[in-house]
């Protein structure tokens, strides 16, 4: 792990950190298990007076990457007969998060909670990529989609960012120090994510 926090570390501090960071947030929305906030949160570590700048990349990336996932769901899940295509099959048998069973219930919440299912994934552990794209195949509106997907990204992303500016070297010290502790935690609330889907609605 320290050494794992040392690479995080050095990229962060790297030419190209800001475009990783916007890469990483897009891809995160419709396919990369890992959340962006690993290296939000080391950008943040080492320049804890650009954290505000990050948040917005992040939340730009996030939202952008949510808007592909989308047309992802609306024009490729499908081939010309109905059936799933081979993109779709890759994600359902390669990409975690994805299952027959987890598309079933990610519906039965956009047909009474559109918004709020949107919100959720967005601030909460659960898997985004999920319902960004599964809410292109189920043809939730776009708008109230973007809308939910800016405000929960932007919040999740401006929590931390926050957190940086005003209290930058303290987290520091606190992560140092607690480092094992808080990546079990972390791996444990992003296993929880897809768990949660898959097993408990």
């Amino acid at each position: 792990m320290r050494r794992l926090q040392a690479w995080i570390e050095r990229l962060a501090e790297g030419r190209y950190a800001v475009q990783a960071l916007f890469a990483l947030a897009v891809a995160e929305s419709i396919f990369f298990p890992i959340p962006v906030d690993v290296l939000l949160i080391a950008l943040c570590v080492a320049k804890p007076p650009r954290s505000f700048l990050f948040a917005t990349v992040c939340t730009v990336g996030s939202v952008l990457g949510g808007f592909f996932g989308y047309q992802v769901g609306a024009w490729l899940w499908y081939d010309g007969t109905g059936q799933f295509s081979r993109l779709a099959l890759f994600f359902l048998d390669v990409i975690p998060g994805f299952s027959d069973h987890t598309f079933q219930v990610v519906q039965t919440l956009y047909r009474e909670y559109d918004f709020v299912a949107v919100f959720a994934a967005g601030f909460t552990p659960l898997p985004y990529k999920v319902f960004t794209i599964t809410a292109g195949v189920f043809n939730i509106s776009l708008p109230v989609f973007m809308l939910a997907s800016l405000i929960s990204r932007a919040g999740r992303f401006f929590l931390v960012g926050a957190l940086f500016h005003f209290f930058g070297a303290r987290i520091k010290a606190f992560l140092d120090k607690y480092l094992e502790i808080l990546s079990i935690a972390f791996l444990v609330l992003l296993i929880g994510g897809f768990f949660l889907l898959e097993y408990l609605f």
